[in-house]
């Protein structure tokens, strides 16, 4: 009997309030420099080092498919919303992945996608150990942000002999936050959203003063 063929599948979470151009393009280049199978989009739940969002879950959802449409091979996966309550990536992995790193048919692994300002503080997370061990980590460099990892990160990879993969991607002045600080002032986001995204905020009156 034939072995399975793994697939690698990255994992781009986040509170996504809302998604962004710079999002959409850090999965494409972890699609396309890692070879992935597919990127799926996690929004979350309720994030827990997240000060309360604004969009309602299932409006966040909506902007990610809408961001996402069209894109080859990224897609939304609705799991840390389906399942409610905060969101921990190490919940995430371990329904996933299982205890091992693979999928439970032993055809899938895993790649967790964040940018540098989520690597710097990636010790804070939960169970962020067992994290390592389930994925590997790929990072993309932020603004003010180099891509290296912690001490006790590196230490952790060495140990698990993971390699951390640093993405080529050019640094993205862009942030959610900046996004809706604009939108309540009235100002222009071109650019920055994808036009049916911005057509959503809009038809939804979000991020308004």
């Amino acid at each position: 009997m034939n072995s399975p063929v793994v697939q690698r599948i990255g994992l781009l979470g986040g509170s996504f309030d809302p998604i962004h151009e710079a999002h959409v393009a850090l999965a494409r280049t972890a699609r396309d420099h890692l070879g992935l199978e597919s990127v799926h989009f996690i929004p979350a739940a309720e994030p827990w080092q997240r000060r309360p969002l604004t969009a309602t879950a299932e409006q966040r959802a909506e902007m990610v498919a809408l961001a996402i449409a069209g894109e080859p091979n990224l897609v939304l996966n609705r799991m840390e919303i389906d399942r409610g309550g905060p969101s921990y990536t190490i919940d995430t992995l371990r329904a996933l992945a299982g205890p091992t790193g693979t999928s439970l048919a032993g055809a899938s692994r895993y790649v967790w996608i964040l940018g540098a300002d989520q690597l710097a503080n990636f010790c804070t997370w939960k169970d962020w150990q067992d994290i390592v061990a389930l994925a590997e980590l790929a990072v993309a460099a932020r603004p003010g942000t180099r891509p290296d990892p912690p001490p006790p990160l590196r230490d952790a990879l060495a140990r698990l002999e993971r390699t951390l993969h640093r993405l080529p991607m050019p640094e993205m002045a862009i942030s959610s936050s900046a996004i809706r600080d604009r939108l309540s002032r009235g100002e222009p986001v071109d650019g920055l959203v994808s036009p049916a995204v911005l057509r959503y905020i809009r038809q939804h009156r979000l991020y308004q003063a």
